[in-house]
């Protein structure tokens, strides 16, 4: 199965609220690259399709971590199986159509320069991170407050965010702590190897 008709099952198969029909072809449509963009410009998943396949990663870490029975029990954190994948398969919802193919210039194993494949990075709508996947989002399907702010606040201290709203966040709203975990996971463990 390919990243992409994987994506397809999870979304199908979990995400039925109003509207999701109407994201899923949107996101499927020729105006968006979301199944071939890179997840970044040279790190994790900078390659064709690495964004999907982060979103994949992602929803597989935030389940697993859901499924702790610390998490569960200790913490009492839980979530519907559409909520979980909302906030993951679409968290980065705002990395569509701003990555475009380009090349730089790096040394090869023999000190040479060489020219190899790249993507720059060209926002026409920047609107911020998280919150620009939120604002994408609410054009076509109602996010719950909780599933916003996990969405909203998934860089964590890595983003530009002021510190003080990101503890509020992730202590009003554990499930942005626990998707900035997953993301964590899959971009450093997973996919930095």
């Amino acid at each position: 199965m390919t990243a992409k008709e994987r994506f397809y099952q999870i979304y199908t198969e979990n995400i039925r609220r109003e509207g999701a029909d109407k994201l899923l072809d949107y996101l499927s449509s020729p105006g968006c690259d979301f199944f071939t963009a890179p997840a970044s410009t040279r790190f994790h998943g900078a390659y064709e399709g690495g964004l999907c396949e982060h979103s994949l990663n992602v929803y597989d870490c935030l389940c697993d971590y859901l499924a702790r029975e610390r998490v569960r029990e200790t913490y009492g954190l839980s979530c519907s199986a559409e909520t979980c994948a909302i906030v993951s398969l679409l968290h980065d919802v705002c990395k569509t159509n701003v990555y475009k193919p380009s090349f730089r210039n790096v040394k090869n194993a023999q000190g040479v320069w060489e020219k190899v494949p790249s993507y720059d990075y060209e926002d026409s709508l920047p609107y911020g991170h998280g919150e620009k996947s939120v604002y994408i989002l609410s054009g076509f399907l109602r996010l719950t407050r909780e599933e916003a702010f996990a969405i909203r606040f998934h860089m964590g201290f890595s983003g530009t965010e002021e510190t003080r709203l990101v503890s509020d966040a992730f202590e009003k709203f554990p499930l942005a702590f626990a998707l900035h975990t997953a993301d964590m996971e899959a971009t450093v463990f997973m996919e930095n190897v």
